[in-house]
């Protein structure tokens, strides 16, 4: 499956989670990521992603293991996803570094998750506060197969534009990257 996503940086925080509060009930979490690469660095060099992932939430803690492929779609950065549920994150950042993978970044992310159904797709969308980098960002992502990718985008449009987020505001900016500017 594709992750058709785009990411915009949101200059009225408040107003924006008061319309997604009118569509879905938030889900409050903190994430932990960590960025995995090889030694040579040639999983950033093709455009992929491997990255260990803990949430944390109001009940309960749950970590994730996540491959991203290369981007299929330039202008979005939208990637084929491949993500499961590990039970034990100490387990599997064992197993990275058992297969020669090294951590190249570690960083929080603080979310409200929205999910709700527009255009006839499920979406999510998540409010994202870095609190290494200056600003508030909004995600709106899909499923979808390939073939599929120029449309789920363009219903993605459509709902940032009910948000009040114009193309102006999108942005191609990684937390990774932003973070290690940061740290430099």
């Amino acid at each position: 499956m594709i992750e058709a996503e785009l990411k915009a940086r949101v200059h009225s925080p408040e107003a924006v989670m008061r319309l997604l509060d009118e569509r879905a009930e938030a889900r409050v979490e903190v994430y932990r990521d960590t960025y995995y690469d090889r030694p040579d660095g040639s999983l950033e060099k093709d455009d992929q992603e491997l990255r260990v992932r803990t949430v944390h939430g109001a009940d309960s803690t749950r970590t994730v293991l996540t491959f991203k492929d290369a981007a299929v779609d330039e202008a979005s950065g939208s990637k084929p996803e491949h993500e499961t549920r590990v039970e034990d994150a100490d387990a599997a950042h064992a197993i990275l570094h058992g297969l020669g993978h090294v951590p190249v970044i570690a960083f929080e992310k603080r979310c409200r998750n929205y999910e709700f159904e527009a255009h006839g797709r499920q979406m999510l969308a998540t409010l994202v506060r870095v609190p290494e980098i200056d600003g508030t960002f909004l995600e709106v992502e899909t499923l979808v197969d390939e073939g599929e990718v120029s449309a789920a985008l363009e219903d993605i449009r459509a709902v940032l534009a009910d948000l009040g987020i114009g193309p102006e505001d999108l942005t191609r900016e990684t937390y990774t990257g932003a973070v290690a500017a940061q740290r430099c």
